[in-house]
């Protein structure tokens, strides 16, 4: 699942900014569709107009796309359980055009290996710069506490309860001891714009 969303306050519009000539949230799914396991990736976006736009991009892209709940997102992820019937999901967000295929495949391996934990995760604690967090949860573990979701935070960030809770739950979090290039690889702001496509233009 791929959390989208237009109504970003410091950078409008954010995951259809084009990047070399493509926009942010295709970055996202090209990557992703590297990825060395069997997978469908979907895009996540709410049923409010402003994110009208997202949805005919997948449209018109062929790309899988599910609307629910602006503001209650695990709501909207609940719902897209419900209709996918999937028994864990990895969430990743679409302000990430630069996620790594290989740290997806790593939790991927890492959650089939270990069984039965509820969430694998490299955010928990961030060895990881922004921009990389991948988090792969099981989908009865996330059903199953809906009925404990009462804050907004949790709400809007679908992982928080179960962070803030940790000691319910089988976490495990993946660490790294890399030094990567960039400190932030997420697209929060128009500075974030100006280092990625810098970084892009040096990589290629």
């Amino acid at each position: 699942f791929v959390q989208a969303r237009m109504n970003s306050k410091r950078l409008p519009g954010k995951v259809l900014i084009k990047i070399k000539k493509v926009p942010v949230l295709q970055l996202v799914v090209n990557n992703l569709k590297k990825v060395k396991f069997k997978k469908k990736i979907i895009i996540l976006c709410s049923n409010q107009k402003k994110d009208d736009k997202i949805f005919k991009y997948c449209e018109i892209n062929k790309i899988k796309c599910f609307r629910g709940s602006l503001n209650n997102v695990y709501k909207r992820y609940l719902d897209a359980l419900n209709k996918y019937k999937c028994k864990s999901f990895i969430r990743i967000s679409a302000d990430s055009p630069l996620i790594d295929s290989k740290i997806v495949d790593l939790i991927y391996n890492k959650y089939k290996k270990l069984k039965n934990y509820d969430i694998v995760t490299n955010c928990l604690i961030r060895t990881f710069p922004k921009g990389l967090s991948v988090e792969m949860i099981n989908s009865s573990t996330f059903s199953d506490n809906y009925k404990n979701v009462k804050k907004s935070k949790h709400k809007e960030h679908i992982t928080s309860y179960f962070y803030d809770n940790k000691k319910k739950f089988k976490i495990f979090n993946l660490t790294t001891k890399k030094k990567y290039k960039l400190k932030k690889y997420a697209l929060d702001n128009h500075n974030d714009l100006i280092k990625i496509k810098k970084y892009l233009n040096e990589k290629n």
